[in-house]
């Protein structure tokens, strides 16, 4: 990337040869990660579409995961799930995230990802903090009770085979329940390979600041894998700043990348060889309007393709629209038009209504996407009696469904 007005399309083709890695590349199992830099799975986000956008800024470059999979979807092959564990043939190493409250179902979700090669690398989901999840004791919730993480990390490692097993978790509940310390031991005892932390609770939601302090913590608590950190990334200098104050072994990118998939050039640029990061913002991708709007058509193409109706990627890609254009000069008569968009002629009308030569917006670059703090964390009733036994879940723990 370079700090030009204009940014240049995606390239359609292969993605670029990798360069050699550079000293401190992440290494996942037998996977080398450079640069050290991990798309967040996202539900509704990160699908096929939205990885291939990421992946083609980059060079390549990087570790794209999956939205969330259900382990109990997958085992049942759910029809939506299916589809949101398939990868584009560009796509290496695959990365599946799941998602799992019952050791036993955890164990047969691995079983299959490895018996039918459906994935080089699995991600587990400690982290989410949404009430539909974690009132069913899963997500950020299930690191409180020690006894079940141990479990179901035994489970997946030891059902994994050769397939490296990562985890994502939240510093706790809230600050009178934090875990992260507790689950970051438990996953190193249980053969984990990395594991991520989101320096927030699961009560703070995306609200308030991400606790840096708490990765460093996690950092000289498990010297013995890798650490990564997420949360306040808003662009490639906060990454390179996270790697140098916490001690961190690599990043991992959620909100930040919403309407800027070329954010992962930018990080490529700042963090490659020879970087340290200092000043790496500075080339970072500052487009107009034209070349935001190229990307966004594009965005909006690629989801009608994957869902095989071009209406159908359009309706999608909606939700896409006020991070691409946030800070542009977008008229309320369009914005709305916008928001009932139904064909790619239509968004292209519409983006095409609007000046092209707008500069890049300098206020469009920090928070992007949900920041308000969450309300009481939803929990099943007398989960936070005993840290360490629990009465056994009911299969209705675990949705049926994946993803958005």
């Amino acid at each position: 990337m370079t700090a030009d007005a204009t940014l240049a399309p995606p390239a359609t083709g292969a993605p670029q040869p990798k360069a050699a890695p550079a000293p401190g590349a992440l290494q996942i199992g037998p996977h080398t990660v450079w640069p050290p830099v991990v798309l967040a799975p996202m539900a509704g986000i990160t699908n096929a579409p939205f990885r291939t956008l990421c992946r083609e800024f980059s060079g390549g470059q990087g570790l794209f995961v999956s939205e969330m999979i259900t382990t109990r979807a997958l085992v049942e092959r759910n029809e939506k799930t299916m589809q949101l564990v398939h990868f584009d043939a560009a796509e290496t190493p695959r990365s599946i995230q799941l998602y799992g409250v019952d050791p036993a179902t955890v164990g047969k979700a691995v079983r299959m990802i490895v018996d039918e090669d459906l994935a080089d690398h699995i991600d587990l989901n400690f982290g989410c903090p949404v009430p539909k999840v974690t009132r069913k004791g899963g997500g950020s919730a299930l690191p409180f009770k020690r006894n079940l993480l141990r479990s179901i990390l035994r489970e997946a490692v030891g059902s994994a085979g050769d397939l490296p097993v990562t985890i994502k978790m939240r510093k706790g509940i809230d600050d009178d329940h934090l875990t992260y310390l507790d689950a970051g031991r438990i996953a190193v005892e249980e053969g984990v390979t990395a594991v991520a932390l989101h320096g927030r609770t699961a009560a703070q939601h995306y609200g308030g600041t991400a606790d840096w302090d708490a990765i460093a913590r996690l950092k000289e608590h498990v010297p013995e894998i890798p650490v990564l950190g997420n949360g306040d990334i808003w662009c490639a200098e906060d990454a390179a700043r996270m790697m140098r104050e916490t001690g961190c072994d690599g990043v991992v990118v959620g909100r930040g990348c919403l309407g800027r998939p070329w954010l992962f050039g930018d990080l490529v640029a700042a963090l490659g060889p020879g970087r340290t990061g200092e000043g790496g913002d500075q080339a970072a991708a500052r487009p107009d309007f034209a070349a935001v709007a190229a990307v966004m058509l594009r965005h909006a193409d690629l989801l009608g393709r994957w869902l095989g109706d071009e209406t159908r990627g359009v309706v999608d890609f909606r939700k896409h629209v006020p991070w691409y254009t946030k800070g542009f000069s977008v008229g309320s008569d369009v914005r709305r038009a916008l928001a009932t968009a139904s064909s790619l002629a239509e968004l292209s009308d519409l983006l095409g209504s609007l000046d092209q030569t707008q500069p890049w917006p300098a206020h469009a670059d920090g928070p992007r996407g949900r920041t308000a703090a969450g309300k009481r964390v939803v929990l099943p009733d007398g989960w936070l009696n005993d840290p360490y036994e629990c009465a056994a879940l009911t299969e209705d723990a675990e949705s049926d469904t994946s993803g958005g």
